[in-house]
């Protein structure tokens, strides 16, 4: 199976402070993978690092065979952010139009593409909007579906449905299952239980240390857990007793 996201012994620290240590985790192409954990477990700096934005203090990150940091590599990806990288004082369909002259969209295939990911994150009706007139829920909206805009293969999505509602946030993950269908491999980070029981595969992390990688059912099976959040506690405990 191919390896879409190869990511070998990265570990990362500020200071004193280690934020990742030794992380190593693949994942093939057509998979939908998530990283739990809670507020600064490590998430978001090892995405920085999968796109470039951090660099690792060891190790190295792969993507679809190349290693990071590449402009090649980012041409096929769709970045979702934690913080909201909006310009508030235009209209959601000038950022829209930004971001898409960024991919090389042009003219029918731009208008389409404009429609169909505001469609898919319920905005449509908000199109000619300004940004700054947006909740926060919506700006993450409005996010997720620039990150769509170019149909990328890979989606880096870090902690998408924060501040949208249970509805919708159904609706989303609905529609990465149709992504994932579709042939599009979606990497996501999360704190949220039951967004981590859909994903195919699930890397456990605390305190900047992996610690589990597997399927949802695997690690249930395996720590004779009824739910992801008791095989988190139950590793995490173990991690605070080590």
């Amino acid at each position: 199976m191919t390896k879409l996201i190869d990511i070998q012994h990265v570990s990362k620290s500020f200071g004193s402070l280690n934020v990742l240590r030794d992380i190593s985790l693949s994942i093939p192409a057509g998979e939908i993978y998530g990283l739990l954990g809670p507020s600064g477990s490590g998430k978001t700096t090892l995405v920085k690092i999968m796109m470039g934005l951090e660099q690792a203090d060891s190790g190295a990150v792969w993507m679809n065979g190349v290693k990071m940091p590449s402009l090649q590599a980012m041409t096929s990806i769709g970045y979702m952010a934690q913080s909201d990288a909006l310009y508030n004082e235009l209209t959601a369909k000038e950022n829209l139009d930004f971001f898409a002259s960024l991919y090389g969209l042009k003219g029918k295939r731009k208008k389409e593409r404009i429609e169909s990911v505001m469609e898919t994150v319920d905005l449509l009706d908000h199109l000619h909007k300004p940004v700054h007139l947006y909740s926060g829920g919506m700006k993450r909206r409005l996010s997720l579906a620039i990150a769509l805009l170019h149909e990328p293969s890979l989606l880096i999505l870090d902690e998408p449905t924060v501040g949208i509602d249970p509805l919708l946030r159904q609706q989303i993950w609905q529609q990465f299952q149709q992504l994932k269908q579709q042939g599009t491999t979606i990497f996501v980070t999360t704190h949220v239980m039951d967004e981590a029981e859909r994903c195919d595969r699930l890397g456990l992390i605390r305190d900047g240390s992996l610690l589990a990688n597997d399927s949802p059912e695997n690690m249930k099976t395996h720590h004779q857990a009824s739910s992801i959040e008791e095989v988190f506690l139950m590793l995490g405990g173990k991690a605070h007793a080590n």
